[in-house]
């Protein structure tokens, strides 16, 4: 934690000017709540198809008056090129967050996935260069090892893509290293591993598992798992995505920057695993949780296991994970238990 120790010390003394595409968003609103804190000045960009005006007020009641000030938002499509033009005038850096996530999603329309995460990341792409930013760091996946069965996951060694989205993100990567070779652009691919934490949305055919699972144990209702329940993911708390984003924004040595990154923590959990981690963490809260599970089919396009190798981001960026997927949970659940319980 030397290096993120170091930095979020001496940012508030330095402030830059920070872009944040997809800020309405889960990871996007915690980049801006924790950019804030640090009083940095932040513009903001979302359409809104996938981030949500609550996120942005939330984060608005946790920052001070003088720090919201600091922010700017400013409604638009990545798919339009001046809407990004607009957002990267006298950027400093670029949090590139805005995507259609969701392999499901992209398994049942892949036009809108390719529109977004390929046609909208080349337009964010080529405005942060006309604009001359510091530096790119986009959102990457952990999807783009495809069918590769190795474990732990390393960055150099990939499979093929198992559906339409994770061809998106990879490439995204190819179009960040051409941008780095050809125009000497620093851009830099953080792969995140299953993110989990405050604000995730529970609800709609895209949930991801722990905040769906969360709200089905929190409203008594009956959880699906994919499977046997032995498929295995590496779930990483969002506090240790928004430090790799801020590591891998302001690197500025050769050989460190211009790469791809695992974001993780190097750890396994089975989804039969993460149902009962689910159920003692909320049952300490009160919630008494007595359904049994029902399996399903295992669901096309997923991998059976997942798990990063975090040895490269550590060397290189500084990166040590703060929150293991049971200290994530410890901060998630009471947010969560306030969130549905009031409505």
């Amino acid at each position: 934690m030397g290096r993120y120790l170091d930095l979020i010390e001496g940012l508030p003394k330095n402030p830059k000017r920070w872009l944040v595409t997809g800020v309405a968003g889960f990871i996007g609103s915690n980049l801006l709540e924790q950019l804030l804190r640090l009083d940095q000045e932040v513009v903001g960009l979302d359409n809104f198809s996938t981030g949500y005006q609550h996120n942005l007020d939330e984060v608005k009641d946790n920052v001070t008056p003088a720090q919201w000030a600091r922010f700017v938002f400013k409604e638009g499509d990545i798919t339009n090129i001046q809407d990004c033009r607009a957002a990267c005038t006298d950027v400093d850096y670029v949090l590139h967050q805005a995507a259609l996530g969701s392999v499901p999603r992209s398994l049942g329309d892949p036009i809108a996935t390719n529109a977004t995460n390929i046609d909208g990341f080349l337009n964010i792409l080529v405005a942060a260069r006309d604009s001359s930013v510091k530096s790119f760091t986009y959102a990457a996946s952990s999807s783009t090892y495809g069918d590769h069965p190795a474990l732990p996951k390393v960055e150099e060694t990939i499979g093929n893509p198992l559906s339409p989205y994770a061809v998106t993100k990879y490439v995204n990567e190819l179009y960040a290293d051409v941008f780095g070779k050809c125009y000497g652009f620093k851009a830099t691919g953080l792969r995140y591993f299953n993110v989990f934490g405050k604000r995730q949305d529970p609800n709609g055919a895209y949930a991801a598992v722990i905040p769906k699972w969360t709200a089905a144990m929190i409203l008594d209702e009956t959880i699906i798992i994919n499977g046997d329940g032995s498929t295995s993911r590496d779930f990483c708390f969002i506090e240790n995505v928004i430090q790799a984003n801020l590591l891998a924004a302001t690197e500025e040595r050769d050989g460190a920057t211009n790469q791809v990154y695992n974001v993780a923590v190097g750890a396994r959990t089975s989804l039969n695993d993460l149902y009962v981690m689910l159920k003692t963490e909320l049952a300490a809260l009160g919630v008494k949780y007595r359904k049994e599970p029902k399996y399903s089919e295992f669901r096309a396009g997923d991998v059976l296991h997942s798990q990063a190798s975090v040895e490269k981001i550590k060397q290189n960026l500084g990166y040590t994970p703060s929150n293991s997927i049971a200290d994530g949970l410890k901060i998630a659940m009471p947010w969560y238990l306030k969130k549905l319980r009031r409505g």
